[in-house]
């Protein structure tokens, strides 16, 4: 932990840190565990975005019914929330209980799509225009918008932006589908998670908003996050709909857009692949 930001936390502590420790997760800024002088052991980020943002989001979790870290403190560079212990372990109960959870808050439903503010995915912006429209706000404001970004920050060719637009006018068809807008964490992986190895303690970095919730599911499974036994909890629970395993890999070209803009050339041939799997 560097001088200023050690300072930033005694400043809003109030009291000294005797034990500052690095945790894992800082994929985008750095995270601390940090123990005080008065034995209040918090978490405390820094990074180049708005952590403010990152506050808002975990405070409306919150506020519909997730599992998610208290927020202590936060400032545009400074971020302290409560420390919760767990491991990034999945096991056949923690799936299930992750569908559970998952469930539960996909039936916080809003009238359009989109969210009450911007948001961000790590670092990366996410605009959030309310949209009646699933379709249009999918293709102009997740699809769209990163393959825009990414072509423009060189990460990504003409032809590959072109063959996105493709596909983004052919949304409608493609997906065929007229779902609710559902609330979602948006970045659900087990690198985002702390569990006990039966249960999720909480859930960590959202990127939040009111979507389809097959969204977050696509993301599950392509991060490998949840099997056989989330996917059948999570169907008992809420239901699958028809048609939900052709639209996977529409959904999955979103995070490979958001990893080409995050990590770069390694993630363009898999966006190059998913493209052409979907006949683009």
């Amino acid at each position: 932990m560097d001088a200023a930001t050690r300072a930033a936390v005694e400043a809003w502590a109030d009291a000294s840190i005797v034990d500052a420790a690095e945790l894992d997760g800082g994929e985008v800024g750095s995270v601390h565990r940090v123990d005080l002088g008065d034995d209040r052991r918090v978490v405390a980020k820094t990074a180049e975005a708005d952590l403010r943002i990152e506050a808002r989001m975990l405070r409306h979790l919150a506020e519909h019914g997730l599992a998610v870290p208290a927020v202590h403190h936060a400032a545009e560079d400074l971020l302290v929330i409560a420390y919760v212990d767990g491991e990034s372990r999945i096991t056949p109960a923690v799936e299930r209980d992750l569908a559970d959870r998952l469930a539960a808050l996909h039936a916080n439903s809003a009238p359009t799509f989109g969210f009450p503010f911007d948001t961000l995915t790590g670092e990366l912006d996410l605009p959030n225009p309310r949209e009646a429209d699933w379709s249009t706000f999918f293709g102009e404001h997740r699809l769209g918008y990163m393959a825009d970004r990414a072509e423009k920050e060189g990460l990504l060719p003409a032809n590959g932006a072109e063959r996105v637009d493709a596909l983004v006018d052919d949304l409608p068809a493609l997906l065929d589908h007229d779902p609710e807008p559902s609330l979602i964490h948006g970045d659900v992986w087990r690198a985002n998670l702390l569990t006990d190895g039966e249960s999720v303690r909480t859930f960590l970095d959202p990127a939040c908003y009111y979507a389809d919730p097959e969204v977050e599911l696509a993301y599950v499974d392509w991060t490998d996050t949840g099997g056989e036994a989330f996917f059948e909890r999570y169907r008992a629970r809420a239901g699958i709909p028809h048609g939900a395993a052709s639209r996977r890999p529409v959904y999955r070209l979103l995070p490979l857009l958001v990893h080409l803009r995050h990590f770069g050339s390694e993630y363009l041939d898999p966006v190059r692949e998913t493209l052409a799997e979907l006949g683009y």
